[in-house]
C-alpha cells in the first residue's frame, strides 16, 4: 500500500481531522430542556455549555487531533442557529424530506430558511464562540459555518422577498457582503480555519433533487456555477492566513441520509471553479460514488476523504481504509489527501445512532490510519 513522505501538515485541513461536530453529552441535553422550559436562564445554560466544550477539547486533543472544534454544542442545527443571527432571515415551517438509513426511512422537515428583508450582517456571530474556544484549546480552533447557499437551494426564488429582492443578484451580493463581515470578524479573533457546512453541492449530484430544482424555476447545470460563484464572493477577502474549506454533505440526520450519487455532475465546477483551499468529500459508501471525480482536483488543493462512516457503529478495518485511500490516489496525489470520518456525528442536536465509545474508536482510527499513510497526522 502507498505511503507519502510529506508527513504532517503545517496548516488545516490536518492529515487526520473532522467535520466538527459531536454527540451531546447528556448535561448538556437536559440543560438544554431546561432552559426551553424556563427553568434555567441563558446564562446558567451557557455555563453548561463551556464545561461541556471543555470536555470535549480535552477529548479531541487526547486523540492526537490538531483541528480543535466546540463539537457544535451550543447548536440546535448545523445551519440555521447561524444563518438566523443575519438580519432578514427567518425560518418558517418546513418541507418535508424523507431521510433513508440502514433501518428504513426517516420522515423529517428540517426548518426552511426565509429571506424576508435585506439580508444584512447585523452583528459579530461566531466571535465570542470561537474567543471561548481559542482559551480552552492549544490546538488550531475550527469554525464550521453553514455555507451560504443554504439560504437559497431548499426554497429557491419563493423564499426569497420579490420586495426585498426583485433581482437575485442583489440578493447574492448582500449574502457575500455579510459573510465577508463575519469572516473579517473571526480573522480579527483570531481564527484560522474556517468550514462551510454545504449540503447543496452533494444535493446537486442526486437526480431526484435535481428534478426539484428544475421544479422551483432553477437549472441544475447551472446552480453549481452561481453557486460557486456566491460562496468565492463570501470569501474573497479572508486573510492569507485563514484555510477555508467546505464540506459537501447528502444529509446528516440521526443516522439517516436525504441525497444520493457521486460527485461527476458537479466536479469539475467544484474543484475548479470553487476558490476554497481543501474540500471535506463524503465517501463512507456506495451513495458517494467513485473515486474518479477527484482527476479534476488541481495541484494546489486539498482532498480530506470521509471515509469512516459517522451513521454506523461497527469499526472499519484499518486495511480498508489503506485500500480505499490507494483507490483514489489512481485520480490524484496522495500527498494532497487527508482522512476524517464523513460527516459529524451530530449535525443538528438530535444525534446520530452510534454510541459515544464508537464516535471515539472511529476517530481513533482515524489518527492511527492517517499516522501510518503518510507518516504524522
Amino acid at each position: 500500500m502507498a505511503t507519502a513522505a510529506a508527513g504532517a501538515r503545517a496548516k488545516p485541513p490536518f492529515r487526520a481531522d473532522h467535520v466538527g461536530s459531536f454527540l451531546r453529552p447528556k448535561k448538556l441535553l437536559d440543560a438544554r430542556e431546561h432552559f426551553a422550559k424556563g427553568a434555567i436562564d441563558a446564562a446558567a445554560l451557557r455555563a453548561v455549555e463551556d464545561d461541556a466544550i471543555r470536555d470535549i477539547v480535552k477529548y479531541q486533543e487526547s486523540l492526537g487531533l490538531h483541528g480543535i472544534t466546540d463539537g457544535e454544542f451550543r447548536r440546535t442545527y448545523f445551519h440555521t442557529d447561524f444563518l438566523t443571527k443575519l438580519a432578514g432571515v427567518t425560518t418558517k415551517g418546513g418541507i418535508n424530506v424523507s431521510f433513508h438509513s440502514a433501518g428504513g426511512n426517516v420522515d423529517f422537515a428540517p426548518p426552511v430558511m426565509q429571506v424576508t428583508d435585506k439580508v444584512r450582517h447585523a452583528q459579530p456571530i461566531q466571535r465570542k464562540d470561537f474567543e471561548f474556544l481559542k482559551s480552552v484549546t492549544g490546538g488550531v480552533g475550527k469554525v464550521t459555518i453553514p455555507s451560504p447557499t443554504m439560504l437559497h437551494f431548499r426554497g429557491g426564488r419563493g423564499a426569497i422577498s420579490r420586495d426585498a429582492y426583485p433581482d437575485l443578484e442583489s440578493f447574492y451580493d448582500d449574502v457575500a457582503q455579510a459573510y465577508r463581515e463575519e469572516l473579517a470578524d473571526l480573522a480579527a479573533a483570531g481564527c484560522t480555519y474556517v468550514q462551510l457546512d454545504d449540503t447543496n453541492l452533494a444535493y446537486l449530484c442526486d437526480a431526484k433533487m435535481r428534478e426539484g430544482a428544475r421544479s422551483r424555476g432553477d437549472d441544475p447545470d447551472e446552480l453549481p456555477r452561481r453557486y460557486a460563484a456566491l460562496i468565492n464572493n463570501a470569501i474573497a477577502t479572508r486573510p492569507a492566513s485563514m484555510t477555508a474549506c467546505v464540506h459537501l454533505c447528502r444529509g446528516n440526520f440521526k443516522s439517516a441520509w436525504a441525497a444520493e450519487g457521486g460527485y461527476e455532475p458537479v466536479a469539475e465546477v467544484l474543484f475548479n471553479d470553487l476558490n476554497v483551499d481543501g474540500y471535506f468529500l463524503e465517501y463512507d459508501d456506495a451513495r458517494s460514488g467513485d473515486f474518479a471525480p477527484l482527476r479534476f482536483v488541481p495541484k494546489n488543493k486539498t482532498v480530506v476523504l470521509g471515509l469512516v462512516s459517522t451513521k454506523l457503529g461497527k469499526l472499519e478495518r484499518k486495511d480498508d481504509l489503506k485500500r480505499r485511500i490507494d483507490d483514489a490516489a489512481r485520480f490524484m496525489p496522495l500527498e494532497q489527501m487527508c482522512l476524517s470520518p464523513q460527516c459529524g456525528f451530530s449535525s443538528t442536536v438530535h444525534g446520530n445512532a452510534i454510541a459515544v465509545d464508537a464516535q471515539r474508536a472511529k476517530l481513533k482510527l482515524v489518527v492511527e490510519t492517517a499516522n501510518e499513510v503518510w507518516g504524522n497526522a
